[in-house]
């Protein structure tokens, strides 16, 4: 068995070519969650009456909610397809099909007449058009974590692949930002009429930005390194399910929890403060986008604090704690008080980002690099339907039928208890698998390695 290697210069192109993989990889995936964030709040605000009209307010908010779940459930193609065009033919190619793709269909729902208009036709429009940004989003993860982490020195694997997750509280707080602007300049009839197709609009300016910055982008030194040796896997999905599956269960099982809590406290939240607290439209996207705000800055911390201590370690005390927080949290708000609320989703977000920051690097570090688009897109994207897609409709159901916060919050510790099982079977990273990308001219090659300590 004949084994080569090569070994990638540290730091890989350069610090500039860091600062721009960071840079591209933030700002794309921003871009892309402000894309799917804006469509998240008008579910929760607008969409009910405008494309489910309903003599009920909880079917129709449900029935907008299931346009909700359409964007995660359609993730795992956009994982398989894309997950593998990123470990075929590169990452950047596939980054930027997936911006167009998110783009164009987030652009074509700000257009879209409502169902007083054309009737039946516009739900269905709605949903397909949801289908695509769902796609797009499933592609677009593994990609923009591997394009900041493999860049950057695997040491710091954890703050550099936080780039990506950087993208989602960013985005959330521009397109609740947006919301909340139109919702102070607008009357209610301006915003419900024509005012939320303001924010859809405005993706086309800002994907042609996102498209400009990663089209200035090289390849990633690794996947250059494999290139060059033809190491690149002919069938990486199959080699993914035969090589990783402890790997794949691992990375899934640990986004759980993360999915949930961000789906209760910058989505829920806003049809839960307004329709049993009683609170406005505007306070409510305000307590949301304050807690986003922070993530911002909170996220790349808790990335580069778990290059300090175990990662997992750090995703598991706070995935403890997110179980916890919710029955704090709706007693806390009971009152109706919006500074308990503000304070309230500001806790819950810090909680997700001690988990969200250390969680790309995790995940990639359960694959080896060959499979590593593969691998991750999967787990992202398969974790999201059973996470993320039916958190919504659950905590609407649960709230309908009980009347209490009680189920939600039991809800919310289960999969606390679903993601730190998910640590547990997963295994600690290590540098070398970056800084040195190996052949081994027989099978099971790499993925051998990976069926022993990650499957």
């Amino acid at each position: 068995m004949k084994r080569t290697s090569t070994s990638i210069d540290k730091p890989r192109g350069g610090r500039s070519a860091v600062r721009r993989a960071f840079f591209a990889s933030l700002t794309g995936t921003a871009l892309e969650w402000y894309d799917f964030a804006i469509y998240s709040a008008a579910a929760a605000l607008v969409f009910g009456d405008l494309f489910f009209p309903s003599g009920d307010a909880t079917t129709g908010t449900l029935l907008a909610f299931s346009t909700y779940a359409v964007g995660y459930v359609s993730r795992p193609l956009g994982g398989f397809v894309f997950g593998r065009l990123g470990d075929v033919i590169g990452r950047k190619k596939v980054l930027i099909a997936t911006l167009v793709l998110i783009g164009a269909a987030t652009l074509l729902i700000g257009l879209l007449p409502t169902y007083a208009t054309i009737g039946v036709t516009a739900p269905i429009v709605l949903v397909l058009l949801r289908f695509a940004q769902g796609v797009g989003v499933g592609g677009e993860w593994g990609g923009a974590v591997l394009l900041s982490s493999e860049f950057g020195d695997p040491r710091k694997r954890g703050f550099y692949a936080s780039a990506a997750q950087i993208g989602p509280p960013a985005g959330n707080l521009l397109a609740n930002g947006v919301l909340a602007a139109l919702g102070v300049l607008l009357t209610e009839d301006q915003f419900l009429s024509w005012g939320w197709r303001v924010a859809f609009l405005l993706s086309g300016v800002l994907v042609g930005f996102g498209l400009w910055i990663r089209a200035k982008l090289e390849e990633t030194p690794v996947f250059k390194a494999m290139e060059a040796e033809q190491t690149r896997p002919e069938a990486p999905i199959k080699e993914v399910f035969a090589t990783h599956p402890r790997a794949l269960a691992a990375a899934i099982l640990s986004r759980v929890a993360p999915d949930v809590l961000y789906a209760l406290f910058t989505v829920f939240v806003l049809t839960y403060a307004t329709g049993e607290l009683g609170m406005s439209r505007g306070s409510a996207l305000a307590a949301v986008l304050i807690g986003s705000s922070l993530q911002v800055a909170l996220i790349p911390l808790a990335g580069a604090l778990s290059d300090r201590i175990n990662r997992r370690l750090v995703y598991g005390v706070s995935a403890a704690a997110a179980g916890i927080w919710p029955f704090l949290f709706f007693p806390m708000i009971g009152g109706g008080s919006w500074p308990l609320l503000v304070v309230g989703v500001v806790v819950a977000l810090a909680l997700h980002s001690l988990m969200y920051g250390p969680q790309a690097a995790f995940i990639a570090e359960q694959f080896t690099p060959r499979l590593r688009y593969t691998g991750s897109s999967l787990a992202y994207t398969l974790a999201g339907v059973i996470g993320g897609a039916v958190a919504p409709l659950l905590f609407t159901a649960l709230l309908d039928a009980y009347d209490s916060w009680i189920p939600l919050a039991l809800y919310v510790a289960v999969t606390a208890a679903v993601t730190v099982t998910g640590l547990l079977l997963g295994r600690d990273g290590t540098d070398d698998e970056d800084t040195s990308v190996t052949t081994e001219h027989a099978e099971p090659a790499i993925g051998s390695r990976a069926t022993t300590t990650a499957g």
